[in-house]
This record gives structure tokens, sequence and C-alpha cells, in this order.
């Protein structure tokens, strides 16, 4: 059976469980999902499901991506995304919503986290600063020295600098699901999820259980 789901990010809220405890809660709008594809491994060498997510006008999709999904007879859908999975049960078509999963569940939730832009080491990886006394009264927020001298004469890669940050693929681990409205198709899973209100987010199963 199929453990995953294409979503919008709403935003975040607050319930309360039966303790009184109040709980952080992100909700994600999750599905009506499609099925626009389904890959074997006798074909393609995997096993997999591809999903679509979000009607949209047919003018905002490329011809391919329309007769990729004509050829299915379904509707022209925004966001194809796929996932892996050992076996299923579905097939082309199928609609697939938040009943597939409950809560008390653990799910990953993928997105893209916000983009900061352009920012420095401080906010970028947490720099404790410099002394503002001998000499380097204009330095303080710099990064300091980050190379060898004659050997290897070099910076090495991956040494934290100065660049962009944030609008990146991150995963949010082992989230439990304390709330699912099929009604409403709504998912709420304790804790915060990357990306901004709108964003686009996958829902599957946690691989860590």
């Amino acid at each position: 059976m199929l453990k995953g789901l294409i979503g919008k990010k709403i935003g975040m809220t607050q319930i309360f469980d039966e303790t009184g405890l109040a709980v952080p809660v992100t909700l994600i709008e999750a599905g009506p999902c499609y099925v626009t594809q389904v890959r074997l491994p006798e074909k393609e060498g995997y096993a997999a499901v591809q999903l679509g997510f979000a009607e949209v006008a047919p003018k905002r999709l490329t011809s391919g991506q329309l007769g990729h999904l004509k050829a299915s007879e379904l509707p022209p859908l925004r966001f194809l995304r796929e996932f892996r999975l050992n076996k299923t049960e579905y097939k082309v078509g199928d609609k697939v919503t938040v009943d597939v999963f409950g809560v008390g569940e653990r799910v990953d939730v993928i997105g893209t986290s916000k983009g900061k832009g352009f920012a420095g080491v401080f906010k970028r990886y947490h720099f404790h600063g410099r002394s503002a006394t001998h000499g380097a009264s204009d330095r303080i927020r710099g990064p300091g020295s980050n190379g060898a001298t004659t050997t290897p004469g070099r910076v090495f890669k991956g040494s934290h600098r100065p660049g962009h940050m944030g609008s990146e693929r991150v995963t949010a681990q082992g989230l439990k699901i304390v709330l699912v409205d099929a009604e409403r198709n709504l998912i709420g899973v304790h804790g915060a999820v990357p990306g901004p209100k709108g964003g686009l987010v996958m829902i599957q199963d946690a691989r860590k259980q």
C-alpha cells in the first residue's frame, strides 16, 4: 500500500492533547492526488508510483506534460512527484487521499527551505565572532583565516564561507501525525515543516521508525 502524498503547507497552530498540554502542529493540505504513472522493476528496473497534485488550467502546463496526463485521461495537474516503494496495488488513474495515513503514525516531510539570499557566516553557520580589540575593530563579523600556507596553498572545498543560504531540499524526519481530517484533506503533524506557507511538501512513511 502506498504511503505517500503531495501537499501544501498551510501554516502552524496548536492543539491540546488529552492531558491539556499544548502541542505545536503544522497543518498540511495533502491531496487528493492522482496516480499518473506506475514504474515496475521488470520495465524500469525499480518500483515507484508517480503522483500528481493541484489541478490547474491547461495553459499552465507544457504540451509534453499535458500529453502525459491526457494519455491516462487525467486532469491537468501542476505538480508531479515520484515515490519509491517495494510494491504497489495502485494503477494509473487511482485517487490517493489523506485516508492512507492515521493518527499516531510517523512520517517524513520533504520541502524546500525558505530562501535567505546571500548571508554571512554569522547567520549561515552561527560563527561566534572575533575580538573587537588589537586592531580588529572592523572585522568582528568576519570569518577570519580560512586557508593554510604553502601546503596545500589553497582553501579546501566545503569550508564555511559567506554565500547563498536556504532554498534547499530539507527533510523533517519522524514527525508524528496528530490530526487527519479527510473532509478537508488536512494532515496535522507535530512540529515544524520546512518551507514557507503555501510551499509544496511531500509526505511519506518515516524511514527511521
